[in-house]
């Protein structure tokens, strides 16, 4: 069964900042966190997620991160959905409708709605995303604070 979750829409920012932000270079989960307000591990765990599927590719070394495993117009809001709910279905126990009510009436319902709205998700891209970001003016690229300046101390 299909949930909005917070890990869904997490994953739906995290794509989008990727691609927003990954030109010229992969972007760090860190700066990711410091955008969403998000704690890093369980941002990590996310992106990892996207890794295992396809969606993003993890890139190692000094100026490792994250970058698309596709074109950002050729992934959709619902390829992002549906990743991120089979990896929650996963650790979800098995539900079976009881009754002929459930069976026969609300669980197709409920099909129905979420074969709609995955449709209406293939139908908007990464891309898409992006620009609209990019008309809002929304102030994810050139992040002056993912590199400390100089003559900053950092004491714990």
């Amino acid at each position: 069964m299909l949930r909005v979750t917070r890990k869904t829409l997490l994953a739906l920012e995290a794509v989008t900042d990727v691609a927003y932000n990954s030109r010229p270079n992969p972007v760090r989960a860190r700066d990711i966190t410091r955008r969403q307000g998000v704690p890093q591990r369980y941002l990590e765990q996310v992106m990892q997620q996207l890794v295992h599927v396809g969606i993003l590719k993890g890139v190692r070394g000094p100026q490792g991160g994250y970058v698309l495993a596709r074109e950002r117009r050729r992934i959709t809001a619902g390829d992002v959905v549906r990743a991120v709910a089979r990896l929650e279905i996963e650790d979800e126990p098995k539900f079976t409708d009881k009754s002929d009510l459930g069976k026969l009436v609300v669980h197709p319902l409920w099909k129905n709605m979420e074969q709609q709205l995955l449709e209406g998700l293939d139908g908007i891209s990464i891309e898409d995303l992006c620009q609209k970001a990019g008309q809002l003016r929304i102030g994810v690229q050139g992040d002056e604070k993912s590199e400390p300046q100089k003559g900053t101390d950092y004491s714990i």
